[in-house]
């Protein structure tokens, strides 16, 4: 079965309300993970179907997971929970997205086996600026260096090869995942061009996050957001270390054409930005550490090459100490699932 995850500190709103709808005509569930913030219950319209589990902060303290008696509260990495109970419930995928994005006609269950995707050939530390293959236009994804915004994107294959792809990222209409700089500079709607499938071989770094993004469960390890650090780098520091350990898995990423829009929550802009300068000042090295370490080869490989990741970046410290103790408590609640 799909299981959708998100985090909220709102009632349903009207793109939770649409997602429902949806995964109700796939057979779907929606896990919502609340905070200290928001609502006590998340109640959908009376009379229609509600597919929807929401996990109150004293639910998920009661949840028996080693990791909810460790991660702290007003934290978008309370999502963690919701993505441990889809993996107890039996989840065969997992979508992840967010309380403000709404799936458009197109959206659909996807398979992870990718067909007739373009693809980037293996290029061992080469930043991409995936949002090129879909756009002429001056855009790049939020957590992209910023020495790499105008770099040519490569030329890609087609290929009738089918790719099986267990992280799978969906791009956003309307108010994409885009840093603060472009949105100060040049926010305004944006519509992606409808193009076939990307498919990046392994070496090829590209930021993804968590707005419309699939899982398959060779990848669920991977799913973990870190806590201690900027709230606007947690997803994508997650999906650095999610690509180095598909590589090691033998696995590239796929990125599909819009599927989604966004409606934006309000944004403080200049916070968003100030959030963000870890990240424009770290993640190349970020990058440049986990391309470096040596990590076990093989599809089985996800979870003992996380904590060995995240070792790393505690070791140079870009990550605190205290972030190690929830990685191994995710690990140990996996086990377990």
């Amino acid at each position: 079965m799909l299981y959708a995850i998100i985090t909220t500190i709102q009632p349903p709103t009207s793109s939770v309300l649409r997602l429902a709808e949806r995964l109700t005509e796939s057979q779907g569930k929606l896990i919502v993970a609340g905070d200290a913030k928001g609502p006590a219950h998340f109640a959908g319209p009376a009379g229609r179907p509600w597919p929807v589990t929401f996990l109150s902060l004293t639910e998920q303290q009661a949840s028996g997971f080693e990791l909810a008696k460790v991660l702290p509260v007003k934290t978008y990495a309370r999502k963690n929970i919701a993505y441990l109970q889809a993996i107890r419930a039996g989840a065969d995928s997992i979508y992840e997205t967010d309380d403000d994005n709404a799936p458009l006609a197109g959206w659909q269950p996807r398979e992870e086996v990718v067909h007739n995707a373009r693809q980037v050939a293996a290029h061992a530390g080469r930043w991409i600026n995936v949002y090129r293959y879909f756009s002429r236009e001056n855009i790049w994804p939020r957590g992209l260096p910023l020495d790499e915004i105008r770099q040519v994107v490569p030329q890609t294959s087609v290929t009738a090869v089918a790719r099986p792809a267990p992280i799978q990222q969906g791009l956003v209409n309307g108010s994409p995942d885009v840093d603060a700089i472009w949105r100060l500079v040049m926010d305004r709607e944006f519509q992606f061009e409808p193009a076939d499938s990307i498919y990046l071989e392994p070496g090829n770094w590209c930021p993804f996050n968590t707005q419309s993004t699939w899982w398959w469960p060779a990848a669920y390890p991977l799913l973990y957001l870190p806590s201690y650090c900027s709230f606007r780098m947690c997803d994508i520091w997650k999906s650095f270390v999610a690509q180095r350990c598909l590589w090691a898995m033998g696995y590239g990423i796929a990125f599909h054409a819009s599927e989604v829009v966004q409606e934006r929550n309000p944004h403080d802009l200049m916070r968003d930005f100030r959030d963000e300068i870890p990240g424009y000042d770290k993640n190349r090295e970020i990058c440049q550490i986990l391309g470096g370490l040596d990590l076990k080869s093989g599809v089985d490989t996800a979870a003992t090459n996380l904590l060995r990741c995240y070792e790393a970046l505690v070791h140079a410290g870009i990550l605190p100490e205290k972030e190690l103790p929830l990685v191994k408590a995710w690990l140990a609640d996996l086990a377990a699932s």
